[in-house]
């Protein structure tokens, strides 16, 4: 963490702070927003429970709708400086047949590819941005523990770990486990409509992986494998199993694991036998899809993870949860200059959301049902139909939605202050 930061964590316990916006959680979501909001002259206190982000993320890709708002907002150029890789495709993959083929090399540039980078870097480049302004606090090793009440019930703020932030709006930023949500009594809606967990590792090459894109390897008995280069001579790999299927798989031993690994992606074979060396080298990801029963209550609004949760396939995340932050933030703003922040203002961006987020989960289940069917018709049929649409329009719009999601969505810099 740099200087800049430290200095904006500093802060005597049992402190109290006032900011018009109090926002819980400083991944991607919750930091775009920041940065929005200060550029639009508001006070902004964000807290966060981890005291690093420069720990493991998994998501790591990101799609040319988050790329275009990051690029608007001056911070890509910076995160893209700290290295990353550039992937040209998601391809589908059995054995030597190309089941399914997505070119975002037919995009406009520069947006006309998936982006992998560290969390980490992203992270760092936005909050570097937020620090520049005065009105900026960052408070990490922060747990939320308790949410502030008026007398007629209303949200005011939210006390962690022996401070106490004062706000005119909270907002919950922190992920599909969201503590805000449960102490705000919203029920998290989770749908286990994917019915599979992802056993997530990575790699070390000795150089970088060759192929420029993100591959889906499936092989007959075994279960898929996603994999893709990541920065800087890493490959990230997601093997999906069968929902709650982990136990059983692992009770077979490592050695069973690894070779379901190496049948799976033989390219990887070598690396996954000198490198998976324990089952503490594999990380379980409990995949599933949720949308929480609201988004709004009287002085808070949930974002991101934290109003729906999207599973891994397609790669959603980072754009999904960015793009919630430019659709939020000029109503934050006309609500924090109005004094108007009940349920019923803030639930406008539930109403102008849930088109959006309901369209990719559709296409997120396609996808999932693709990557995951066999049969004649998911092997033989169906990529020869995908070689054919994708000389049509409907390709192209349907490579548009997934790439950038709603093409209304875009950032309200005639807000921005000047400041």
């Amino acid at each position: 963490m740099t200087a800049a930061a430290e200095e904006l964590t500093a802060a005597p316990a049992d402190s109290e702070d006032r900011s018009e916006v109090c926002i819980v959680g400083a991944g991607p979501a919750g930091l775009t927003l920041a940065l929005l909001l200060l550029k639009s002259g508001l006070r902004v206190t964000v807290v966060e429970r981890s005291r690093s982000h420069q720990r493991e993320f998994r998501g790591e890709i990101i799609q040319p709708g988050a790329m275009t708002v990051l690029d608007r907002l001056g911070v890509l150029a910076g995160a893209r400086e700290r290295g990353c890789h550039e992937h040209s495709r998601f391809r589908l993959l059995e054995q030597d047949r190309v089941l399914l083929d997505i070119d975002y090399r037919a995009l406009p540039a520069p947006y006309d590819h998936l982006l992998s980078i560290p969390q980490s870097h992203l992270l760092t480049e936005l909050l570097l941005h937020c620090a520049r302004f005065a009105d900026f606090r960052y408070v990490d090793g922060c747990r939320v523990n308790g949410l502030l009440r008026d007398e007629q019930g209303r949200i005011t703020g939210v006390t962690a770990d022996g401070h106490t932030f004062h706000s005119k709006v909270v907002v919950g930023a922190d992920g599909r486990f969201s503590k805000v949500r449960r102490l705000a009594g919203i029920e998290a809606g989770r749908s286990e409509a994917f019915d599979q967990d992802v056993l997530w590792f990575k790699l070390k090459k000795d150089a970088p992986d060759a192929a420029h894109d993100v591959r889906v390897f499936r092989s007959r008995g075994t279960s898929p494998v996603l994999a893709y280069g990541s920065w800087p001579d890493r490959i990230q790999v997601g093997w999906t199993l069968p929902h709650q299927g982990y136990k059983a798989v692992v009770a077979q031993g490592l050695g069973h694991v690894k070779e379901q690994l190496a049948k799976a992606v033989p390219a990887y074979a070598d690396l996954i036998d000198d490198q998976i060396t324990s089952l503490r080298d594999l990380s379980l990801l409990d995949v599933f899809s949720g949308r929480a029963e609201r988004w709004a209550d009287d002085g808070l609004v949930l974002i991101g993870d934290a109003a729906h949760t999207h599973s891994p396939i397609g790669a959603q995340g980072i754009n999904l949860s960015v793009q919630d932050a430019v659709v939020l933030h000029p109503l934050l703003v006309e609500a924090c200059a109005l004094g108007d922040t009940s349920a019923a203002f803030l639930s406008r961006f539930e109403e102008r959301r849930s088109p959006d987020i309901a369209t990719m989960m559709r296409i997120q289940g396609i996808q999932s049902k693709a990557m995951l069917s066999t049969g004649t018709f998911a092997t033989r049929v169906r990529p020869k139909l995908a070689a054919v649409v994708k000389h049509t329009p409907l390709y192209g719009k349907v490579l548009r939605t997934i790439a950038f999601g709603n093409p209304s969505v875009a950032v309200a810099e005639e807000l921005f202050s000047g400041r």
